[in-house]
Parts: C-alpha cells; sequence; structure tokens
C-alpha cells in the first residue's frame, strides 16, 4: 500500500466519520424540536387549565362563615381500647408478601455475607485480631509478675514472721 493510498484511506476514513456524526447531531437537533414543541403545547394546556380553575374558584369563593375554635377533648385516656381486627389476606396476596419478605431477607443476608467476605473487611479482622492478641498477651505477662511479685512478697513475709519466732 502506498503513502498516496494510505493518506485517501484515511482521508475517506475521515470524510464518513464527519458524515455519521453530522447525522447524529442532526438527529438530536430534530428531536430537541419535537421535545419544545411537545412542552410548549403542554404549557399552554397547562396555563388554560389554570386560567380556568381561578375562574371557577375565583366565583366560588363566597364567604364562609367563621366559626368559633373548637375545643377538643380527650375523653377516653384511662378507658380499654379493643384490639384491632386483623386484615384477611386472600392466597395470592399473602404468597406475594410473604415471597418478597423472603427475597428480601435472603438479599439482605447475601449482602452482608458479601460484605463480610470482602478482602478489605478479612484484612482489617485480621489485623484486629492480632492487635487484640498481642494485647491480652501483654496482660498475661503483667498478671503474671504480679502475681510472682505477690508470691515473693508473701515468701518474704513469712520467712520474716519465722525468723522472728524462731529468735
Amino acid at each position: 500500500m502506498t503513502r498516496d493510498q494510505t493518506v485517501l484511506l484515511a482521508v475517506g476514513v475521515l470524510a464518513v466519520l464527519c458524515l455519521v456524526m453530522c447525522l447524529a447531531l442532526w438527529t438530536a437537533l430534530v428531536r430537541a424540536r419535537r421535545g419544545v414543541i411537545r412542552t410548549s403545547d403542554e404549557l399552554v394546556a397547562l396555563r388554560r387549565r389554570l386560567d380556568d380553575l381561578e375562574h371557577a374558584s375565583a366565583s366560588a369563593a363566597a364567604p364562609m362563615p367563621t366559626s368559633a375554635p373548637v375545643e377538643f377533648v380527650i375523653t377516653d385516656l384511662g378507658a380499654p381500647r379493643p384490639p384491632p381486627e386483623p386484615m384477611r389476606l386472600e392466597g395470592r396476596a399473602f404468597a406475594d408478601l410473604l415471597l418478597r419478605e423472603t427475597v428480601v431477607k435472603a438479599a439482605a443476608l447475601a449482602q452482608g455475607v458479601r460484605r463480610g467476605l470482602a478482602p478489605a473487611t478479612r484484612n482489617r479482622i485480621r489485623f484486629e485480631m492480632k492487635q487484640e492478641v498481642r494485647r491480652a498477651r501483654k496482660q498475661r505477662r503483667a498478671d503474671l509478675k504480679a502475681a510472682q511479685r505477690d508470691l515473693h512478697a508473701r515468701q518474704r513475709a513469712a520467712l520474716a514472721v519465722d525468723r522472728r519466732e524462731a529468735s
């Protein structure tokens, strides 16, 4: 393939791409114009409805008589209420509710397991476990040293008491 053929091929490909992009732009403009026309028609219809509603409310806007404010009194504060009657569901509706609830619970469990078994979670748990093991080891060593000090102190006190009794 010669250099002239390569250039000609590249120019042809670019021309086809430009043509495709022009067609895409033209279809986008046509769709946008249709959307604008549809929106303006809907706006005109909404304005007509709003005008009709304003005229209807203006004609029906007769002054309403004002009444004295009503004071509500709680009269059944201590009276026992009957328990609400349970709803009755058809078999299909019950099965649908049961299935939905089961699916939601299963999805939640799967999400929790997936999140719990994620590498980041496992690494964080491993790190925290190592820290806890080290902390427990230090605590055991400190407890052992304290117990040894206490034992040696008791032994010294017992020796001191034995020497005093022997003298």
